[in-house]
């Protein structure tokens, strides 16, 4: 299913490296999957991952870059931008989520605001 607007942005720096790695990659159409899994210490984690989109999926697009997310996962990332940093700790996808209210001390995990918490338990 397609998604109006963009729930997710990427920066100008991460639809690059995206650009670059779905021209690399054997076969086309390949988007940006964006999920969030339970997990660590604060209770979630994000899972980014180059896949095909499935029928139940939101589809949208951004700077040319296609980007999928499942529907309970749009719960948590609606509105976040993804960026791409490359720093002295390492290069790597990042994700800035304003549904966010913690986050680990090691920076793998999350927990959101409990309306997000209880619209997911409820879909």
């Amino acid at each position: 299913m397609d998604t109006p607007t963009a729930a997710v942005t990427l920066s100008g720096v991460a639809a690059e490296k995206i650009k670059q790695l779905t021209t690399d990659a054997e076969g086309a159409e390949q988007a940006l999957r964006i999920a969030v899994r339970g997990g660590g210490c604060s209770g979630f984690q994000y899972s980014l991952a180059l896949d095909r989109a499935k029928s139940d999926d939101h589809v949208f697009h951004d700077s040319g870059v296609s980007v999928v997310v499942d529907k309970t996962s749009m719960q948590f990332v609606f509105g976040s931008q993804v960026d791409y940093v490359d720093g002295l700790q390492g290069a790597g996808f990042t994700v800035n989520n304003p549904n966010v209210v913690a986050a680990c001390g090691c920076g793998s995990s999350f927990q959101v605001r409990e309306d997000a918490t209880e619209a997911a338990v409820s879909a």
